[in-house]
């Protein structure tokens, strides 16, 4: 086979196609995350997929959890610590340990800029707390239980 050079109207539709993409990426913006009604600002916002699947930065939702988050460098272990419930899990591995039982993630962890990413169900298993993904608000809100809304669920922004 000879090589072919594309058609001046393949390299048009592509540039213009790319061209829409940038546009939307750059007004495009990521998702929020409210903690009990709360804004949680992090470094690092929520990743969601077209599935949506909620992925959020392991240490800011934990500290607005008001857990303890720890790493142990013998074995790359990061050690989440709430009331009386412990998870300790690791980049890129999908067995974590729930309260010293073993457990499988159905995601693994990963790092985004320097953060560990867990998914919203790691979360709402290992610490009871709900966590509700609005695409079209792009809107992570986590509830933990017994905790009342303090707002009635719309946004006065």
């Amino acid at each position: 086979m000879r090589y072919r050079a594309p058609s001046r109207a393949a390299v048009a539709l592509t540039l213009a196609l790319s061209g829409v993409a940038s546009v939307l990426t750059a007004f495009g913006h990521p998702a929020q995350m409210r903690v009990d009604g709360a804004k949680l600002f992090s470094d690092v916002p929520p990743v969601t997929t077209l599935s949506d699947r909620v992925f959020v930065p392991l240490r800011s939702l934990a500290d607005a959890l008001g857990a303890q988050t720890s790493i142990q460098t013998h074995g790359r272990w990061i050690v989440v610590t709430r009331n009386r419930r412990s998870l300790r899990l690791r980049v890129g591995d999908p067995h974590a340990v729930l309260d010293g039982m073993p457990m499988t993630l159905k995601h693994v962890p990963f790092l985004v800029r320097g953060r560990v990413m867990v998914s919203a169900d790691t979360m709402q298993r290992a610490f009871g707390v709900h966590i509700r993904y609005d695409a079209l608000s792009a809107r992570v809100d986590v509830h933990t239980p017994g905790i009342a809304d303090a707002y009635s669920g719309g946004d006065t922004e």
